[in-house]
């Protein structure tokens, strides 16, 4: 479970420096990957990364639109960018990828929170993934 975990953090990492530079998400990941082949000192990207970075892509606007919606109190933009691309994140994996158990995904998202966030930032984290997890089936069958 550990390359899961290492993937998720640099899925993570890749989504929050395309939101830092206003750049799409494709076109940062593609930079990580020509870095790593053409220096060795770079982490290769590995093959999890960049599906949940592609699935992510795909599905931007969606996952915006459902944090925007269920995140009480916070609209996206006033958001911790820290903590957008993890809900970001969290939300497609948690949504669209059915081989994770979705108390993977929330512990996994929470734990990027306790090390990259404030310290208000898990409970809200858990919070809002929590809440689409229970919507999970309208969720997808809305998107049908």
């Amino acid at each position: 479970m550990a390359a899961r975990n290492t993937a998720r953090k640099r899925a993570f990492q890749i989504l929050f420096e395309g939101d830092q530079r206003g750049a799409d998400v494709l076109t940062v990941l593609a930079d990580w990957i020509r870095h790593s082949r053409s220096d060795t000192r770079q982490p290769p990207v590995s093959e999890y990364t960049m599906e949940l970075v592609e699935g992510y892509a795909g599905k931007a606007r969606r996952i915006d639109d459902l944090i925007a919606q269920y995140s009480v109190g916070w609209t996206l933009d006033r958001m911790p960018v820290v903590d957008r691309n993890i809900l970001r994140l969290g939300a497609y994996e948690l949504i669209w990828v059915d081989e994770t158990p979705d108390a993977v995904v929330l512990d996994e998202a929470v734990q990027l929170a306790k090390e990259f966030s404030t310290d208000e930032s898990p409970s809200f984290v858990n919070g809002l993934l929590g809440r689409l997890k229970d919507l999970k089936p309208s969720l997808r069958r809305d998107e049908d």
